[in-house]
């Protein structure tokens, strides 16, 4: 804990603990020379877009991210499963080491220095609390929350808090803590768990209200990625909840709900009357969709400056869309093919291995179709594959800022270096500085080379 004020109070905010802070702060810094200290408004989001990361992996596990925690039992997919197969001690052991040693204060030093200005942190609802059965090691992770929310002012970043675990499961994937049915708004607990959700939210605005987190907790995001099989009318409705709840208890941070898988004209004329205050979180990814999977390397990057370019631009609009986006996550990624990216044991679109499919989706679609290349250490890579992957990178950096800004998925992970910023920066694939780039959708896609299409 060097560095850091670890003395413990019976003092709470929301019944949550204020605990491990100093009690001053200083919001001098700023991350860059191009935007505005802590202690100044940052301005309009729709004129001077953010640029940013997550750091995704730390508070909330996904094995595609630390692989390592879940290699040892191939029947362990999500951090449910193994918080009981750790059993509570154990667990706590391991999950301790894991905060601690996985994000540090440098990361957050490199991040600012990178050019980025704001982080968006993924943490899960058993930071404040658990229910039932549940097996996950409650409010270990409030308190590395709170320090990377002190690490980030260090160096003048702004912050998004981001519920990525909702009770119940709200997607059903294991990013969510626990693989399997969605039971959240929509299944047998799904209103019991909609409810808990809410008092969650009730309990994290009244704490992130107070004056010391005004001016660094910029975004905050009320759920992410919920299922699109949960009826839109009851996400609306559940939205209009949670809003009026972080609204009333004085959160003044921009709230920020997912699209939900369902594009961004759906939200035409939902949750109307919030002006700039609620804005639509939109992902974009090309990987996960077999119409798009098998784009050739040049078109890929030209279906991000025309198609997203077209799509973002109509989602801006409150006549085709909803208003307010931001790009809340992308990455580098140009196949599936990262080890348990789409979850432990199943394959990859890209080869034809993924569940459900047998056909290989990568542009020869054939047996050539190989992660060999994707899967690779980065001081591997040719000169023209990184290339590629910068120009990709900035296409999407481009186009992205034509919202109100981006974050990056992921800041780090251990073995998938096509979704590590920092792994992008230290292979040369990624710009130096985010706010300084070479270039943009108004120049002609470069040549590859001889770089394979099946690679």
């Amino acid at each position: 804990m060097t560095g850091f004020n670890c003395t413990f109070t019976d003092q709470t905010v929301g019944g949550l603990p204020m605990v491990g802070l100093n009690s001053t702060w200083d919001n001098s810094k700023q991350a860059n020379i191009n935007v505005p200290p802590l202690s100044k408004p940052w301005g309009s989001y729709s004129s001077t877009p953010f640029r940013g990361v997550s750091i995704g992996g730390w508070l909330a596990l996904e094995p595609f991210i630390t692989p390592s925690l879940f290699s040892s039992d191939s029947s362990l997919v999500d951090e449910y499963g193994l918080c009981k197969k750790l059993g509570p001690k154990q667990a706590a052991q391991t999950l301790e080491n894991h905060y601690s040693t996985f994000i540090t204060e440098d990361d957050f030093k490199a991040i600012a220095d990178a050019g980025l200005d704001h982080v968006r942190i993924p943490f899960s609802y058993w930071a404040v609390k658990t229910f039932d059965d549940d097996p996950y090691v409650m409010g270990v992770s409030w308190r590395y929350l709170l320090r990377g929310i002190e690490w980030a002012r260090n160096h003048g970043l702004r912050v998004k808090l981001d519920l990525h675990g909702a009770p119940g499961s709200q997607n059903g994937w294991n990013h969510s803590g626990k693989q399997g049915k969605v039971d959240w708004v929509s299944g047998p607990d799904g209103g019991v768990n909609a409810k808990r959700t809410l008092d969650i939210h009730n309990q994290l605005s009244e704490f992130f209200a107070q004056d010391r987190y005004k001016n660094i907790v910029v975004l905050y995001g009320l759920i992410n990625e919920p299922a699109k099989s949960i009826p839109e009318d009851d996400l609306v409705s559940w939205t209009q909840k949670a809003y009026k709840i972080v609204h009333d208890n004085g959160l003044g941070a921009i709230q920020v709900f997912s699209e939900s898988m369902r594009g961004l004209s759906a939200w035409q004329g939902q949750l109307t009357g919030y002006g700039n205050s609620l804005a639509l979180d939109v992902h974009e990814y090309t990987i996960f969709d077999n119409g798009l999977t098998g784009l050739k390397h040049a078109d890929r990057i030209a279906f991000a400056c025309k198609e997203w370019t077209d799509q973002l631009g109509a989602g801006m609009s409150p006549s085709t869309g909803f208003g307010p986006v931001i790009v809340g996550e992308w990455s580098q990624a140009d196949t599936d093919c990262a080890k348990y990216l789409n979850g432990v044991g199943n394959g990859a679109r890209w080869t034809g291995t993924f569940s459900g499919t047998t056909t290989p989706y990568c542009p020869t679609l054939d047996q050539k179709c190989s992660c060999d290349m994707a899967n690779a250490a980065a001081s591997s890579f040719s000169s023209e594959y990184k290339l590629f992957l910068q120009t990709w990178a900035e296409a999407q950096m481009f186009v992205f800022e034509k919202t109100w800004g981006w974050f990056y998925w992921t800041w780090k992970t251990e073995s998938a270096p096509l979704w590590s910023y920092q792994a992008g920066l230290k292979g040369g694939y990624l710009p130096a500085l985010a706010y300084k780039r070479d270039w943009d959708c108004s120049k002609p896609v470069p040549g590859f080379g001889s770089l394979p299409e099946y690679y």
